[in-house]
């Protein structure tokens, strides 16, 4: 019997019960076991209101337990308002407590007679309900909003992770209900739009006194109006303009034309229009042909017929219309037509990249200005805005030679010179041109194998005033000074214009290098969702547009206009020639729709997919959070909706793929050292954003940089650390199975020490299974994981890039210029904590360097005492050892390691001590 009251109660004590037979766990508890007055369980019912109001027991700590199905049902009726589901759950608690066995609910009591009384319970108690484990999923929801409710100003950690989702696309709902013809776009969503193509007019009456026309066609439909170019003094003119009405905002019925003589001073003129009836448009689906624009006839405003005929096409059709592209879409009705070319989407294509290699051998003849004076000779190359130069010769003569090799960055059509100069140095910062020359890129010879050896060639250098000169007098010159050179280039290579590690092309730059498509990737940009307002300050939201970069390949989506929620709905394809390639994704707002040429587009976040973590042919749908690190810390600027597809086409050369080396061959047979990378890649991000930004609508070069990475390498306290955790991570799988074999030397587990006993004795015995155990184990190991397989794509993760909790300042460092623009004290106080961080490092290394000269010192006699017992004890082993079979040894070495803990000292052993008493090189620094 359970004693009623504490007083009755008395103590008593329980063994405990071991857990195997060779467990060292003695010892029992003591209890003291009571009934405790005023306290049910929530499948119970609750005591009459008379028992309610009497208080608690003082020894009680929950004294709030008896008012917990109070609290639930006042919450339930008050914050969400499901009294009714509240009262079937009650019901269906009070039907299950006759058929569930009765639950016991043990609460902690006070060691003494009484506990102190406890603290006033605050307004809202939070409940202490004990449920059943069949209802314990119900009542988590109303302690959770309860917590919520007594920390209104708590908010709750933003959601960095990926959201699957399972939009209405072709592709995943296996074309039910959908045309196959209309699938052309199966990863995105159909988006209908209403086009209208007018192309042009003629036999258009003059409206003007003077006999001339400036005709120009507006394109109404309900509040959205169209404007086309208008052409001066021109009857028949050509436009050639698409408009594109979003067939969900359509706010009439009737299309309407209205051709309109533009006057600068006064009211432009009507000319006349058409009208078409929206129900009657016909539909165009892809791969139709495109619809054929009809001549149709003006009409008045009263529908009477009138001199004039205007050429154009209306049709209903989709986002995979080859119209869409340049179309003016109805959501930029607010733009000027100057910017309007800023707000569509287009395809862009990376130039052609070499790297150019120039080795400068040297020169002869050289005439200095000075003869009184040894000449400081270098040579000096240019191309484009790229600079290299040579060291100085340490041939003080005028036949001076160098002998080094330089490379640049140079890109197709080759319509650039090289620019070659000897520079003669007088003094710091004083540099004077002996002679120079210019080489088109275009003639110099290109190269795909480090075998082939190039011709050198020797080149005339000219004065600087014989260039100054006509040409026809720089004929008559005929002598004059040479350099001897070997150029080339070195189509063999890729040329690095992002990271090799997140890098989307690994092609050589000839053709002839180029390896096999081995797949299709497919990109589907849906959608965003909970993006942050970026023009506040100017009264609109968010301006957003997507551009996607995977090999050469740029595409950029057109830009949805003051909104929040963009659909694009916009789907793109690549070929795929490696699977190890990262495809990259960033969302951007445009800042160009106005007059403001300064401006620059916002970041939004970007997102980066490596291909070889994708599945073939599954289609992954998610929505990616948009991750922009400020120095004011971590921002999430919303969720980009993406629908992606990998599609393999040869199967062999995918799987022979991970054998091959992933550069090409000339990065391995002649690689280029990592100080030149760096500075090449940066040349070539150069170039490309040179050239998208000449494309129409251009992608900025603040684009290219973001998607490229463009300061990577630069230093960074947080990337250190992120980097730092990763190889703890990595370590971390190593120390615990260090830990492991400690557990089994020092018998926590009796039972698996005895099993790896026998696994020893069995290998030790049968040494031919030693291997084929360790491939059978790495085989079951990869079984197993199966199971736990990563089910989405890779993404940028904050808690690995240590980004949700960077400290501001490490932040105001790590966007910081360079060079730095900050205040002298607190570059000091970053520089003593770079000193400290240092320190730490140089402590390390230099005990990495300690154990490996100990090592050393084993035979170098540099201790003769430590080195005679060494090879003492070597003499004896060896001799053991041949004398010995090697199971014997290897059994009684194992059985040593793997000793009783009864049988081990805690003191160092042995070989250990010895160890560290051998002499190190740390006494000989200073």
């Amino acid at each position: 019997m359970v004693p009623v009251s504490e007083d009755e109660a008395s103590v008593q004590r329980y063994p405990l019960d071991k857990r195997g037979m060779f467990s060292n766990i003695r010892g029992d508890i003591a209890l003291k076991i009571h009934v405790a007055q005023g306290q049910y369980s929530s499948n119970h019912s609750p005591p009459p209101p008379e028992e309610q109001e009497r208080p608690p027991p003082q020894h009680q700590f929950h004294e709030t337990a008896k008012h917990a199905p109070q609290v639930d049902e006042e919450i339930n009726n008050n914050l969400f308002g499901f009294k009714n589901e509240f009262e079937e759950v009650n019901e269906k608690k009070k039907k299950n407590k006759e058929k569930q066995k009765e639950v016991r609910t043990f609460f902690s009591v006070g060691t003494g007679g009484h506990a102190p009384d406890p603290a006033p319970s605050p307004a809202v108690p939070p409940p202490v309900a004990v449920e059943t484990k069949a209802n314990f999923m119900r009542a988590e929801p109303p302690a959770n909003m309860m917590h919520m409710m007594q920390f209104p100003g708590q908010k709750p950690p933003p959601n960095f992770g990926l959201v699957e989702t399972r939009p209405p696309v072709a592709a995943r709902m296996g074309y039910r209900g959908v045309d196959k013809t209309a699938t052309t776009y199966d990863l995105v969503e159909r988006m209908h739009f209403l086009y209208v193509n007018v192309v042009k007019a003629r036999d258009l009456p003059a409206m003007d006194i003077t006999g001339s026309l400036d005709p120009y066609v507006e394109v109404r439909l309900g509040n959205y109006k169209g404007v086309t170019r208008h052409h001066e003094k021109n009857q028949n003119p050509v436009w050639n303009q698409v408009f594109a009405f979003s067939k969900e905002r359509l706010q009439s019925t009737v299309l309407e034309l209205v051709v309109k003589d533009k006057d600068l001073i006064t009211k432009d003129d009507f000319v006349g229009k058409i009208r078409f009836d929206v129900v009657d448009v016909p539909t165009r689906v892809p791969p139709d042909s495109p619809l054929a624009p009809q001549w149709y006839r003006l009409e008045d405003k009263n529908g009477v017929k009138v001199r004039g005929e205007i050429m154009l096409a209306v049709w209903m059709g989709t986002q995979a219309d080859e119209a869409f592209p340049g179309a003016w879409h109805s959501d930029a009705h607010g733009i000027s037509p100057h910017n309007l070319a800023n707000t569509r989407s287009n395809v862009y294509f990376s130039p052609k990249l070499y790297y150019l290699r120039i080795h400068v051998i040297e020169a002869q003849d050289l005439i200095p200005l000075d003869r009184g004076r040894q000449p400081e000779f270098y040579v000096k190359i240019s191309l484009r805005n790229q600079t290299r130069s040579t060291r100085i010769s340490q041939a003080r003569g005028l036949n001076p030679s160098w002998q080094e090799e330089l490379m640049l960055v140079a890109s197709e059509p080759f319509d650039e010179f090289v620019m070659i100069s000897v520079e003669d140095r007088l003094g710091p910062g004083k540099d004077v041109c002996i002679g120079r020359t210019m080489v088109p890129v275009r003639r110099i010879p290109q190269r795909i194998d480090s075998t082939k050896l190039l011709e050198s060639v020797w080149v005339d250098l000219g004065r600087p005033s014989e260039w100054e000169e006509e040409g026809e007098k720089k004929k008559e010159i005929k002598f004059s000074s040479k350099i001897h050179l070997r150029l080339c280039l070195d189509a063999g290579y890729h040329v690095l214009d992002e990271a090799t590690h997140f890098s989307s092309d690994l092609q050589a730059s000839s053709k002839h290098l180029r390896k096999p498509s081995i797949g299709i990737l497919e990109l589907g940009i849906l959608s965003a969702q909970n993006l942050l307002p970026m023009k506040m300050r100017e009264g609109r939201l968010t301006d957003a547009y997507c551009v996607a970069k995977y090999g050469n390949k740029w595409v950029r989506t057109r830009t949805l206009l003051n909104t929040l929620t963009p659909r694009w709905n916009e789907q793109y394809t690549w070929e795929v020639y490696d699977l190890c390639t990262v495809v990259t994704v960033g969302v951007f707002d445009n800042c160009h729709i106005n007059d403001k040429e300064e401006s620059r587009d916002q970041r939004i976040g970007k997102v980066r997919i490596r291909l070889s973590t994708l599945e073939t042919d599954r289609i992954y749908t998610h929505y990616y959070p948009l991750l922009v690190l400020t120095p004011s810390g971590l921002k999430k600027h919303g969720e980009l909706h993406l629908a992606i597809r990998f599609t393999c086409l040869a199967w062999v050369n995918m799987v022979a793929q991970y054998g091959r080396p992933l550069l090409p061959k000339m990065h391995y047979v002649q690689p280029i050292s990592v100080k030149h990378i760096d500075w090449l890649r940066h040349q070539a991000m150069l170039i490309v954003a040179t050239r998208l930004s000449r494309a129409e609508p251009p992608l900025k070069r603040e684009n290219v940089e973001y998607m490229l990475d463009v300061d990577y390498h630069m230093w960074s306290l947080r990337k250190s650390k992120a980097n730092f955790y990763r190889i703890m991570s990595l370590l971390s799988g190593i120390t615990a199975v260090f830990r492991w074999l400690d557990g089994i030397c020092m018998w926590r587990n009796p039972l698996t020490t005895i099993l790896v006993h026998v696994l020893f004795l069995i290998l030790v015995c049968y040494p031919e299974l030693i291997l084929p155990t360790i491939f059978l184990y790495l085989f079951v190991i990869g079984l197993w994981n199966y199971r736990f397989r990563p089910r989405n794509p890779s993404h940028m993760d904050a808690r690995i890039s240590q980004a949700e909790m960077a400290h501001p300042d490490e932040l105001d460092e790590e966007f910081d210029g360079f060079p730095t623009q900050r205040p002298q004290e607190i570059v000091r106080m970053r520089y003593d904590r770079m000193r400290s961080i240092a320190g730490k490092v140089q402590t390390v290394v230099g005990d990495l360097a300690t154990q490996g000269e100990r090592a050393m010192a084993l035979l170098s006699w540099r201790d003769s005492r430590a080195t005679s017992i060494f090879i003492i004890i070597a003499l004896v082993w060896a001799v053991f050892l041949y004398v010995t079979p090697f199971q014997v040894v290897a059994v009684l070495f194992g059985l040593y390691w793997l000793r009783h803990p009864r049988f081990r000292n805690r003191m160092p052993s042995v070989p250990v001590n010895f160890f560290k008493r051998l002499p190190s090189k740390a006494d000989m620094l200073l």
